[in-house]
């Protein structure tokens, strides 16, 4: 095997090893961090979130929601408790998308391809979305592994 191809090799398994654990504890932190922002009242989403579900009073709201992304966060930092994680994230992700409906002038600067930064900064939300799905696929990646399933991005067996 060339040099260049063991690097590649060392560099891949590195990242394989490696990966999902970090992308978990990076969503935990995210989380964590936006949900203790919330609580303590100084989130620079408050302003949208409080707009977005105008029908409950926010100085209730937010707090419980952020309370809610703080335990997101705890939940994925332990592989005992990531489906309880994945969970809250069902309800909770779907209304990160809420302003994008109910607010386009707040998420938009031109609709529909120009963004504001509110609408770039709820956009985002679709990789924290695609990382919950890496990361709740894992939970029973042994089995996968043992019964040959495989991701449906992976190379054909030869």
């Amino acid at each position: 095997m060339s040099k260049i191809k063991q690097l590649d090799f060392k560099i891949s398994r590195w990242m394989y090893v490696h990966g999902k654990p970090i992308l978990r504890y990076s969503l935990a932190l995210i989380f964590i961090w936006f949900g203790f922002l919330k609580i303590t009242g100084d989130s620079p989403a408050s302003d949208v979130v409080a707009a977005t579900v105008f029908w409950f009073d926010p100085e209730v709201f937010i707090p419980v929601l952020g309370v809610w992304e703080v335990l997101i966060g705890i939940f994925l930092c332990f592989k005992k408790t990531i489906r309880l994680a994945i969970f809250l994230l069902v309800f909770q992700m779907p209304g990160t998308f809420l302003p994008l409906i109910i607010l386009p002038e707040v998420c938009f600067t031109e609709i529909p391809l120009k963004l504001s930064m509110e609408g770039q900064y709820i956009l985002k939300n679709l990789i924290i979305i695609s990382a919950a799905i890496v990361v709740g696929g894992s939970i029973r990646e042994p089995e996968f592994v043992e019964n040959n399933i495989k991701s449906s991005d992976a190379e054909p067996d030869s």
